[in-house]
C-alpha cells in the first residue's frame, strides 16, 4: 500500500501561505464542489465516497485542512458525514443538528438525514445499484467504523474501496495546508513526572506487543511533556508516535514545528521523523517479527491495513498512555486547584457583572465576550477549551448549542440564562456551568434547578468501594429528576486533562458508562442537567477529583470526589424546603468555601457581591 502523499504538497511545503477556512457556500458553490468531486471519483473508477468530519486522530477538533465536510455542503456542526453518489448525495447528522443541517445545506442537492431514524444501510438500499464501488479514506475511519460502513454498502450489494489518496482533497484547490504551529516543552513544574520516566512505565505495559503506534494527539502529549497548537481550544501538536519496548519514541512529526530548546527536552530516547516515514517504519517492524499494537478505537484504519498489507496481524488494545494519563499525580491535581482558584476570580466577576446588566440589554455574545475578556486579563490564562455555550431562555434547552450573531437572545427578566465555559492554563483545564436567573423565576424553574441541585450534591458526596465505574454512580444525579417524571438525556460526567482536551476518557459518569472504574487521581465533570424544550435549560457542573476517603471500621478501601470548581450556585433558583439537612449543610459549606478562597482575589465591589451571593441558606 503507498503511503499517503497529501494532493497539495507544494502549498504544504510552504510556497503558498493557508488560506483561512472556507465559510458555509450557496447552493451554487456547493453544486459545484459536488461535480467537482464527483469527476474525480469517475476518473478514479468509484460510483460514491464517504466524506466523514474527522481528521486522521479521529480529534473533536479539527484543523482547517481537515474541515472536508464543511468545504463540501455548508455544514457547521461538530458531527456529521456526508456520502456521494454519481446522482445522488445525502448528509447524515443525529438529532442535534436537524435544524442547523437544513439552515446551511443546501437540500435540493444534498438530503439530510438523521444518522439514527434514517441510516446509511436504508439509504444506499435505495440509491446504490448492485456492484457500484464506494470508496472511504482509511486515514479518516478507524476500523469498527469501516466494518459498519462495509455493512451498508454490502448490504446494498455495493463493494467498499479503501483509497490512495483522498480524491476530495485532489478537488479542493485551495485546501489548507497542515497546521505548523510550535511546539514546545510542557515543564516538570506543571507535568510532575519526567518524560522518560513516562516512557519507561509505559514500555512496560505493552506486553506480548514490542511496539505501539499512537495516533491520539494528547496520549503523545502527555507522553512527551510537550504542547502545541494545531487545533482550536486544546494544545495539541498533531502527530503519530511509536513507543519501543525499550522506552524509544520514534515521533513522527514535521520537524519545522520544533524549536531549539526541544532537542535537549526530548533526549536521545526520541527520535524525530518526517511523517511520512510512519508508513515504512511500520513495514520495518513487522519485518523484523516485532508485534505492533493499535487502538482500533482511535487509531485510524490505515494503520491496521498498513500492517497487514507488511505481513503482520496488528494487537488491538487500548492506547497505553489513555489510563495513566487520567490518573493524574500530585503536582497535576495541585495545579488543577491553582487553575480553578483562578479560574475562579474571572468567573466570579462575570456573575457580578451579569447581576448588574442581565435584563438590561446585553445578549448572549455580549456575556461570552465580557467572559473571555476577564479570562484573558491573566498572563496564564491560554484561551478557551471550548467553545462558550451561552444560551439564554430557549435556548438554554439545546444542550450544544452555540450562539451565533443570527441566535443570539437578549438576556430578559423572567428567564433562565446557562453559561458552559472554560480556560486552558498551562497547569490544568476547566469547565463550568452556571444557570442563574434574570429577574424572578418561575416555581417551576427553581423546583427543577432544586432538583437538578440534589443531583449534584448527591454525587459531589457519594462515597463508594474502589472499582466503582461512573456507570454505577450515575443514577444518583438523576434520582430526584426520576422522582418527578423528569430526565436529561447527556451523561452525567466526562474526564477533563491536564493542560490537555476538556474531553478525556476512559472513564465517565453515564448511563452507557465505562469499563474502566473511577481511580485516584482521575478528574471528571459533575454536571447533572435538565432541558424544557423551547423554554430553558438547566445545568450546574462542577470538575472533581476521586480521592480516597478514610472511613472508620471500613472493610475496603473507598473513595470519594474533592470539589475543584469554585463559583456561587445561584440561591434565587434554590428551595430550600426541598433540601434534606445534608445537602443544606453541604451548600452552605461549599458557598463558605468559594467566599474564603476567591474574595481575595478580587475588587471589593465585586467581594460584596460575593459575600451576599454565597450567604447560608437560613441567613
Amino acid at each position: 500500500m503507498q503511503d499517503r502523499v497529501p494532493a497539495n504538497a507544494a502549498r504544504i511545503a510552504g510556497d503558498i501561505p493557508p488560506p483561512s477556512p472556507v465559510a458555509p457556500g450557496s447552493r451554487a458553490a456547493v453544486a459545484a464542489r459536488l461535480g467537482l468531486l464527483r469527476a474525480e471519483l469517475a476518473r478514479r473508477g468509484l460510483a460514491g465516497f464517504v466524506v466523514p468530519l474527522a481528521d486522521e486522530h479521529q480529534g473533536e477538533y479539527l484543523p482547517p485542512r481537515a474541515q472536508r465536510l464543511t468545504w463540501l455542503t455548508g455544514f457547521t456542526g461538530s458531527a456529521g458525514m456526508a456520502v456521494v453518489l454519481p446522482e445522488q448525495a445525502a448528509i447524515f447528522v443525529d438529532g442535534r443538528y436537524t435544524l442547523q443541517v437544513r439552515d446551511e445545506v443546501p437540500t435540493d442537492v444534498l438530503a439530510p438525514r438523521h444518522i439514527v431514524e434514517e441510516p446509511l444501510s436504508d439509504w444506499l438500499a435505495t440509491e446504490l445499484a448492485a456492484g457500484q464501488r464506494v470508496g472511504y479514506d482509511p486515514w479518516l475511519h478507524t476500523p469498527a467504523q469501516v466494518a459498519r460502513l462495509g455493512a451498508a454498502v454490502e448490504g446494498a450489494k455495493g463493494v467498499l474501496v479503501a483509497v490512495d489518496g483522498n480524491p476530495l482533497d485532489a478537488v479542493w484547490a485551495d485546501q489548507p495546508g497542515p497546521p505548523t504551529a510550535p511546539v514546545h516543552p510542557h515543564p516538570l513544574v506543571f507535568a510532575g513526572e519526567t518524560a522518560a520516566a513516562k516512557r519507561l512505565r509505559i514500555a512496560d505495559l505493552l506486553g506480548p506487543a514490542g511496539a505501539v503506534v499512537l495516533s491520539a494527539p494528547d496520549s503523545i502529549a502527555w507522553l512527551l511533556n510537550i504542547r502545541g497548537g494545531d487545533v482550536p481550544c486544546t494544545p495539541f501538536a498533531l502527530s503519530f508516535a511509536i513507543l519501543h519496548h525499550d522506552a524509544r519514541v520514534d515521533w513522527f512529526v514535521d520537524a519545522g514545528k520544533l524549536g531549539p530548546e526541544m532537542a535537549d527536552h526530548l533526549g536521545n530516547g526520541v527520535e524525530v521523523q518526517p511523517p511520512a516515514a510512519l508508513g515504512p517504519a511500520i513495514d520495518a517492524l513487522v519485518a523484523a517479527k516485532v508485534r505492533v499494537q493499535a487502538d482500533p478505537a482511535s487509531a485510524p484504519a490505515w494503520v491496521f491495513d498498513r500492517i497487514a498489507a507488511a505481513g503482520g496481524t496488528a494487537i488491538a488494545a487500548d492506547d497505553p498512555c489513555a489510563l495513566p494519563k487520567a490518573c493524574k499525580n500530585p503536582v497535576e491535581i495541585a495545579g488543577f486547584r491553582a487553575a480553578h482558584r483562578r479560574d475562579a476570580a474571572a468567573l466570579v466577576r462575570f456573575l457580578a457583572w451579569l447581576a448588574a446588566e442581565g435584563g438590561n440589554g446585553i445578549d448572549e455574545l455580549d456575556a461570552v465576550a465580557r467572559l473571555r475578556e476577564l479570562r484573558a486579563e491573566h498572563p496564564l490564562y491560554r484561551g478557551g477549551s471550548f467553545e462558550t455555550i451561552s444560551g439564554a431562555g430557549p435556548n438554554g434547552a439545546i444542550v450544544h448549542y452555540r450562539s451565533s450573531p443570527r441566535t443570539s437572545r437578549r438576556l430578559e427578566r423572567g428567564q433562565l440564562y446557562l453559561c458552559d465555559s472554560g480556560a486552558q492554563y498551562p497547569d490544568a483545564t476547566t469547565d463550568v456551568t452556571r444557570t442563574v436567573a434574570i429577574g424572578e423565576p418561575s416555581a417551576e424553574m427553581r423546583d427543577r434547578f432544586t432538583r437538578v441541585l440534589k443531583g449534584h450534591i448527591a454525587i459531589a458526596t457519594a462515597v463508594f468501594p474502589r472499582g466503582t465505574t461512573g456507570a454505577q454512580l450515575d443514577l444518583l444525579a438523576r434520582q430526584p429528576l426520576w422522582q418527578a417524571g423528569l430526565d436529561f438525556d447527556h451523561g452525567t460526567g466526562h474526564g477533563v486533562g491536564s493542560y490537555l482536551s476538556v474531553h478525556e476518557g476512559p472513564h465517565r459518569i453515564s448511563k452507557a458508562g465505562s469499563a474502566v472504574a473511577l481511580r485516584p487521581g482521575m478528574v471528571v465533570s459533575n454536571e447533572p442537567g435538565y432541558y424544557k424544550t423551547g423554554a430553558y435549560g438547566i445545568r450546574i457542573e462542577n470538575l472533581v477529583t476521586v480521592v480516597p476517603v478514610d472511613l472508620p471500621g471500613a472493610e475496603r478501601p473507598m473513595l470519594g470526589f474533592e470539589t475543584l470548581t469554585l463559583a456561587p450556585i445561584d440561591r434565587a433558583l434554590v428551595v430550600t424546603e426541598m433540601l434534606s439537612p445534608g445537602e443544606r449543610t453541604w451548600l452552605d459549606a461549599y458557598h463558605l468555601r468559594v467566599r474564603s478562597d476567591v474574595t481575595p482575589l478580587v475588587d471589593a465591589a465585586t467581594a460584596r457581591w460575593l459575600a451576599e451571593a454565597t450567604r447560608p441558606l437560613a441567613a
